[in-house]
């Protein structure tokens, strides 16, 4: 349901507001009728008098809102005596190629708002009265709303004045709009009002409501994406679990093959390493250790190798004889340069050869 209430002229004082006039239309059309502010929480469409508002038809640049107002207030400049400055100018829809343009006075906005913000009415829009007879095909139609008489053209619309409707019309005096018409003009113009006063610096505020309804939809929305989330993580982690479980059981089976049959597997990194350690000894093993010896002594002709000891400790004791003293600076300085740790003991000279002992550890 909308209510239509009437707005007095806007030099009218609060106490007016007792004489003001109302009609309410619903899905049945005409509902009820009263005077003095209506009762109930139902929109309010306020009608402004014909005779504020001056109406003007053009066509307007239709791609945004600014344009049109811009575009309209330099037709009202131009049409008005009045300052632009003191002028309030709003656009409607379009009628045809062209679009209808109310122009009133800023100070009767004003005055209309705070008279009716004081009974504690926000309309949704301000009609102008004319605007809602409905357009004729031609001529012109007249009615009486809210004890007003009321004229609409194609592109004019105006109090019934006698003098100056006669003046507009000329020879087409205007045909009266039977009661059934009216009552279904108002009900389409308080659902869908053709031009709207409230706008720019009077347009309606909105009001931000916060949605209970939706923010628990919302939270019960999040609460499931997290438990999802959750369970996505908890399935991934099972899944790593059972893979390492997997893994280290086959490194098991890969570490019970490397070791002495029967042996029990409890740590099979540790028990490889020994392993391996006892295959081929401390430090770097016999092996490593005596490849890398024997491959300096070839790289120093005239030197040999007379006695070899791996103690322990992973250190390799050299008997070494060599054509002469010089000889075996360079087998230490090449055994050095392949990475061990080279100590050498005192060289004796005897039977024209150099003979002394090398000690060989890994760095």
């Amino acid at each position: 349901m909308t209510t239509l209430l009437f707005l007095p002229d806007a030099a009218a004082e609060p106490s007016d507001l007792a004489d003001i006039r109302w009609m309410r239309f619903g899905d049945g059309g005409l509902l009820a009728r009263g005077q003095g502010m209506p009762d109930g929480d139902d929109p309010i469409v306020a009608v402004a008098p014909a005779d504020a508002v001056a109406l003007h038809w053009a066509e307007l640049p239709a791609r945004s809102p600014a344009q049109s107002t811009a575009a309209a207030r330099i037709l009202a400049a131009e049409a008005s005596a009045t300052p632009i400055g003191e002028l309030h100018v709003a656009v409607g829809e379009a009628e045809g190629e062209e679009r209808p343009i109310g122009v009133v006075g800023a100070d009767a906005m004003v005055r209309w708002l705070a008279l009716l913000a004081a009974a504690g009415v926000d309309p949704r829009a301000i009609v102008p009265a004319p605007m809602l007879l409905p357009r004729p095909d031609e001529g012109y139609w007249r009615a009486e709303i809210a004890g007003r008489g009321v004229v609409r053209g194609r592109t004019s619309g105006f109090a019934d004045e006698a003098r100056l409707t006669e003046l507009v019309t000329g020879d087409l005096p205007p045909k009266p709009l039977d009661r059934g018409a009216l009552d279904a003009a108002l009900a389409a113009a308080a659902a869908a009002p053709p031009l709207d006063l409230r706008q720019g610096p009077f347009a309606r505020r909105r009001r931000v409501a916060i949605d209970w309804a939706l923010v628990r939809r919302l939270a019960l929305l999040a609460l499931a994406i997290l438990a999802v989330t959750l369970a996505i993580s908890l399935v991934r982690l099972a899944k790593y679990s059972f893979a390492a479980d997997a893994a280290e059981a086959r490194a098991d089976a890969l570490a019970a093959t490397g070791l002495p049959r029967g042996e029990t597997v409890t740590d099979p990194d540790r028990q490889l390493a020994e392993r391996l350690g006892r295959s081929r000894g401390p430090g770097l093993g016999f092996t490593t250790t005596t490849a890398a010896v024997f491959a300096a002594v070839r790289g120093v002709p005239g030197t040999e190798i007379t006695a070899i000891d791996f103690t322990p400790d992973g250190a390799l004791r050299l008997s070494v004889a060599a054509e002469r003293e010089a000889l075996a600076t360079d087998l230490l300085r090449a055994l050095e340069r392949s990475g061990l740790d080279a100590r050498a003991s005192t060289f004796t000279a005897a039977g024209g050869r150099v003979t002394g002992e090398l000690t060989v550890r890994p760095r």
